[in-house]
């Protein structure tokens, strides 16, 4: 009985192995088998497709061999010019009710297709046609979908059939350098001026800021809510607007800066800390500012409430200015390149965006709902705020450090001891005042010593096959052949830490430059740097990270990749460069 059993399994296994043999494109009509199986044809042999034009549009014809058939619902016409995607408009000839056992009941088409193309606009340059089909034999092999490509070239009497091309990478396409943006353009920078903005609230050193606004609705009166709320949006708005008017009033008077510039001055970053560390003492419980929490952040807020909300809305943006959100580089790049009146119409869509959260508090009774009753545990929370604002101390430290070398460090740090020791004095009221008073300008004169110049600042350190940037040496390489990738970052600059810690400097992106021959060049814009300020600004960009991959010379034009990176991304990049 085993023996039948096992025969029969074998004999079942040959005639399933024959079947899937049969149904293999190319398969002869003669298997080792010894079943006879009908012989498919090559796809190209059985859907033979001829394309030419046809007035302003494109005739495409398919001669179908026979016992084969086209599917209906399988054509897909993709069009592209110079100005990027065309549409089109396909007109497809009725086809042949079918039952079919793949799809069901379609629609396809025997002997021939006969279809025609036109596009919905006016083409600019070369249309680069991407045509997909798909298609099955009578006999049961159904063909996987083909794409072929073809370019149509302005007043050519020929359609020219090409080769697949490379995927290119995502890319940020350098805005406009008109002095005048169009109508759609403006709508569309202020859309993601706005969505930028309101992305910085996720950044670590505005969250903990904004965490504190709508901790204080918890307790607030609907016309309290609504008042601050709109006092805090006066503040963010009226910041972003005046460091657009500096940055555009510097530029146009010839100095190259960016945005984020106030952050390449030590003596600024090192001001910052000093903030951050009270900030946190305050939340602590260790200082009493105020007490209102909404006034926490800023002295000026003990002129009273409204006057917290607008301060607190003017630090969240010094805080924002080391971060670059998605969307916000391309509306800002496009801020500086227009009009001053447009420029600043986009920076305060950017301000708008950053205080859309806390507003939406204000006015949403659903987002208050998701907010736990007052208690105790907005005390804890209010304590537990105050690590990431020590957090954001230590980094800006560290910044400092980097700019201006470790003796400024060390320098800061018994300032900021001082500081420490001041407010507690404080505290005790009393002549002790005036001890307080003294440690606050020994902390004053500890961060406003010789060695803040940043000359005196460690470079850094590029291994791994890493060089540092300048424009003699892109040009030298790519004239040697060899391509080249400029990563423009700062250390106070958290998306280019991010991409660094995320992508770029991990071992499998390392080794992915070394196996394309593609060089790894920082421009390091920790501390000002005209000529990295002049490189950024050619390429339509007011702040970093900024991205460019620059292939050989003559091999094409350097395109920039997104201010948010991905493995993908930059793979996809090194494959167009390198040709691999």
């Amino acid at each position: 009985m085993r023996l039948i059993l096992a025969t029969l399994l074998t004999l079942s296994a040959v005639l399933l192995q024959a079947q899937a043999y049969a149904q293999m494109p190319g398969s002869s009509g003669s298997n080792p088998f010894g079943i006879e199986q009908p012989d498919f044809l090559p796809v190209e042999e059985a859907y033979k497709l001829e394309v030419e034009p046809a007035g302003e549009g494109l005739r495409l014809y398919w001669q179908i061999a026979d016992g084969y058939y086209l599917y209906q619902h399988a054509f897909k016409f993709q069009g592209e010019d110079h100005r990027g995607a065309l549409p089109l408009r396909e007109n497809l000839p009725e086809g042949l009710d079918r039952t079919d056992e793949f799809f069901g009941d379609v629609s396809v088409y025997y002997n021939s297709a006969d279809i025609t193309v036109d596009t919905e606009r006016q083409r600019d340059g070369s249309l680069q046609l991407t045509v997909t089909s798909q298609g099955c034999a009578d006999a049961g092999l159904c063909y996987p979908p083909r794409k072929q490509y073809f370019s149509w070239a302005p007043g050519a009497a020929e359609v020219t059939e090409t080769t697949p091309p490379k995927r290119k990478p995502q890319v940020t396409a350098a805005p406009a350098t008109a002095t005048e943006g169009n109508g759609s353009s403006l709508a569309y920078m202020l859309l993601l001026a706005f969505l930028g903005g309101a992305i910085l609230n996720l950044m670590p050193c505005v969250f903990p800021i904004l965490s504190l606004k709508v901790l204080s609705f918890a307790q607030s009166s609907d016309h309290d809510r609504h008042l601050h709320s709109w006092i805090y949006t006066a503040g963010v708005v009226v910041s972003f607007v005046a460091v657009a008017a500096v940055l555009i009033a510097l530029q146009q008077a010839g100095s190259a800066v960016g945005w984020g510039f106030q952050l390449q001055s030590p003596g600024f970053v090192i001001a910052l800390a000093y903030l951050f560390l009270v900030m946190g003492l305050s939340l602590s419980g260790l200082v009493h500012l105020g007490g209102n929490l909404m006034n926490t952040g800023s002295a000026l807020a003990d002129r009273g409430g409204l006057s917290g909300s607008f301060f607190t809305g003017v630090l969240a943006v010094v805080v924002a200015s080391p971060c670059t959100a998605p969307f916000m580089g391309t509306a800002l790049g496009f801020a500086v390149t227009q009009p001053p009146l447009t420029g600043l119409t986009v920076f305060a869509a950017l301000g708008l965006g950053m205080a859309a959260p806390l507003l939406l508090f204000s006015y949403s009774g659903a987002a208050r709902k998701l907010m736990p009753r007052p208690g105790p545990w907005m005390e804890t929370l209010k304590e537990l705020l105050a690590f990431p604002l020590y957090a954001a101390a230590i980094w800006l430290l560290w910044v400092a450090g980097r700019q201006t070398g470790v003796n400024t460090m060390a320098a800061v740090l018994c300032g900021a001891l001082l500081l420490t020791l001041g407010l507690w004095l404080w505290e005790k009221g009393g002549a002790r005042r005036w001890l307080a008073a003294i440690c606050a300008a020994g902390a004053l004169g500890l961060a406003s010593m010789d060695n803040l110049d940043p000359a005196g600042g460690a470079e850094k350190q590029l291994t791994d096959g890493r060089v540092a940037w300048s424009n003699e040496a892109i040009e030298q390489l790519r004239t040697s052949g060899t391509p080249v990738f400029v990563d423009v970052t700062a250390d106070w600059c958290i998306t280019c830490l991010a991409n660094e810690t995320a992508v770029l400097f991990t071992e499998d992106i390392t080794a992915a430059f070394a196996d394309h021959g593609v060089t790894y060049m920082v421009a390091d814009w920790t501390n000002y740097d005209a000529d990295i300020a002049e490189f950024i600004a050619s390429h339509g960009r007011t702040g970093i990270p900024l991205y460019v991959m620059y292939p050989p010379a003559g091999a094409g034009q350097p395109f920039l990749l997104p201010q948010i990176v991905t493995a993908d991304i930059v793979m996809e990049a090194l494959e167009v460069v390198s040709g691999k």
